[in-house]
């Protein structure tokens, strides 16, 4: 069953041959490894995916979360599926030996994870936000809080959150009203007294692990009791569900406030929780207690450390669960016969009927399937090297090389959220479509997959606000700099192909490049940033779509003189995205040129 979760063969293409992981021994950080290594640790979330977490995905879809009164029941199988994967290790995988870390290249790491997501998605959120909780404490946290907090976490002893939206604000975090009262000093940092209401907040309440550290943005009243206005008033800070035993040990007032009851992800539990309520009360009085991390206001920029990371990990889930839906319409579409092809030997009933594949329109829906998974798992895992080599140049020294890194990524952070998160999910739906009537049904996983893939594209920033974040603000930052380092990167790549026998495939993505190039420059001229960013969500797809394009022709350079099926298959792909996929991109650049003003100039009493 595990073949059909990922392709080992693609997989392995990607890490070595084409992004080649190897080069990364080299560095100091990770010269204990080898390719042994990496392969080991792939080879341990292969088998935990098929394992554990596969047999349990359906099981968590019919038995949602519960509240019995007392606690937060799970299924059986979910609870040891989730603590297997905190026994792991995966949780720090990424982190210094020194804290209990593999110390693997974030590429490698993210490699694996693949398994696991396209297993069972759900159950794998649990230890991602845990990873994000205790990276940001070890990058903002004191060494007090780190001991305390983000080490259990790395241990797999507890597990974490990050509580950002509430009810009334949504993704407008600078209408947030959780207050933080300051009540003293502490070994552990400021203590404050936290009250307000989080909601969406994945894993905030249940038993798996001991104690839940959750990371809760709230804002400081002045002396006259006023909260502050904006983002700029926001502080972070650690609420555990549980005080540490030199703080009293008690149970923290964060109780729960209901379980949201969602499409798909139901393997993971997701709530809104009142802090300060008054259930319980630690040493006497109300509010929860919360720990200061970082200086006051400096809340949402320590936050968005785990968000970025988190939104890397949002678009891996994607792509893996796209890749996965890929391979089961794949494998369905192989084994079952359906009808004959077309001309006089098709009307002939006493001819045997060939499979779903032979059709031409089914190897349609399974090529665009393949265009998007396997060009989404590789957008992903080529900004997980960017992390790899930001980290690597940082840590020899190379202040420039590590700040160049770091814009190409955050350039590229949005797009590697959402791209797998739309396109992936429309592979998913062809998935569906592909298997008829039976992909409609729970007899077949791909419609549960489809379920599942449906809240990427919502959580850790919606399409919208991810092409506002890239169109407002990353494009332009430091005077284009991370833009114009992403065309010389794309650049690279078509350089190389000139002589390579990709002329057709370069030539179609350096037409794009250049009008991309050409309709951003307009578009920051534009003074009237409303006007500027009516249509942001189409810049992202335009950009993602070029990007896609060039992950997909770096790849069939990677190919070398390699001839065997799997590389005209590669080949194939590439030739259909450009030209069927690619051309998306010149209306959506057209409009964009155009900046029109359909939906800006539209009035809500015309709906």
């Amino acid at each position: 069953m595990t073949a059909l979760l990922l392709s080992r063969e693609d997989l392995c293409f990607q890490l070595y041959d084409w992004l080649h992981a190897e080069s990364l021994l080299s560095a100091p950080r990770f010269a204990a490894h080898s390719r042994e290594t990496f392969d080991a640790v792939i080879d341990s979330c292969e088998r935990l995916g098929g394992d554990v977490l596969l047999p349990c995905h359906a099981l968590s879809d019919r038995e949602e979360p519960g509240f019995d009164g007392e606690a937060v029941r799970l299924p059986d199988a979910v609870v040891e599926a989730v603590r297997a994967l905190a026994a792991s290790g995966l949780v720090a995988a990424t982190q210094d030996d020194a804290v209990g870390g593999l110390q693997l290249p974030v590429l490698v790491e993210k490699a694996a994870q693949a398994w696991l997501s396209a297993a069972n998605i759900g159950a794998c959120a649990y230890p991602m936000l845990t990873a994000g909780n205790a990276s940001l404490l070890l990058a903002h946290g004191s060494p007090a809080q780190v001991e305390a907090f983000a080490l259990p976490q790395l241990r797999g002893e507890w597990t974490g959150t990050m509580c950002l939206s509430e009810p009334q604000a949504g993704s407008s975090l600078s209408d947030i009203t959780t207050r933080a009262e300051y009540e003293r000093d502490t070994p552990l940092g400021p203590r404050y007294r936290l009250s307000g209401r989080k909601m969406w907040i994945s894993g905030g309440e249940h038993t798996i692990l001991g104690n839940i550290v959750h990371l809760v943005l709230a804002k400081v009243p002045d002396a006259d009791g006023r909260l502050p206005q904006g983002t700029r008033g926001i502080s972070l800070f650690i609420v555990p569900r549980t005080l540490t035993a030199d703080e009293g040990g008690e149970r923290n007032d964060v109780s729960l406030a209901g379980i949201n009851h969602k499409l798909g992800y139901r393997a993971t539990v997701n709530c809104a929780l009142n802090f300060g309520e008054g259930r319980f009360r630690p040493q006497g009085r109300a509010g929860a207690v919360g720990y200061l991390v970082g200086k006051p206001g400096d809340g949402l920029a320590c936050m968005f450390h785990l968000m970025n990371e988190a939104r890397i990990g949002v678009g891996l889930g994607a792509a893996a669960l796209g890749y996965t839906a890929y391979l089961h319409a794949l494998d369905y579409a192989r084994n079952r016969p359906q009808g004959r092809l077309p001309g006089p030997a098709g009307k002939d009933a006493s001819q045997p009927q060939v499979p779903l594949v032979a059709h031409a329109d089914v190897r349609r829906m399974l090529l665009a399937q393949k265009c998007y998974a396997e060009g989404g798992l590789g957008l992903v895992l080529a900004c997980a090297r960017l992390v790899d080599e930001q980290r690597i140049a940082r840590e020899a020294g190379d202040g420039e090389a590590a700040a160049s890194k770091q814009r190409l990524l955050d350039l590229l952070t949005p797009v590697v959220k959402s791209w797998p998160s739309q396109w992936c999910l429309a592979g998913n739906d062809l998935a569906i479509q592909v298997h008829g009537g039976y992909g409609y049904t729970r007899d077949y996983r791909v419609e549960q997959l489809w379920r599942d893939n449906r809240l990427n594209a919502i959580h850790e920033g919606t399409h919208g606000i991810q092409g506002i974040d890239l169109l407002g603000r990353k494009v332009a930052m430091h005077d284009g700099a991370a833009f114009e380092a992403y065309v010389r990167m794309v650049e690279a790549t078509l350089s190389r192909a000139a002589g390579g026998g990709c002329a057709e495939l370069a030539d179609a993505l350096a037409a794009r490049l250049a009008r991309l190039r050409e309709v951003t420059a307009a578009l920051l001229r534009v003074d009237d940033p409303v006007a500027r960013l009516a249509n942001a969500s189409a810049y992202l797809e335009a950009f993602g779509h070029v990007t896609v394009a060039w992950v997909w022709l770096d790849q069939v350079l990677a190919l070398g003189g390699r001839d065997d099926g799997f590389a005209r298959g590669k080949r194939q792909a590439a030739r259909w995205f450009m030209r069927w996929e690619l051309p998306r991109v010149d209306a959506w650049l057209d409009r964009l040129a155009d900046n029109d003003d359909t939906a800006l100039a539209m009035r809500d009493e015309w709906f």
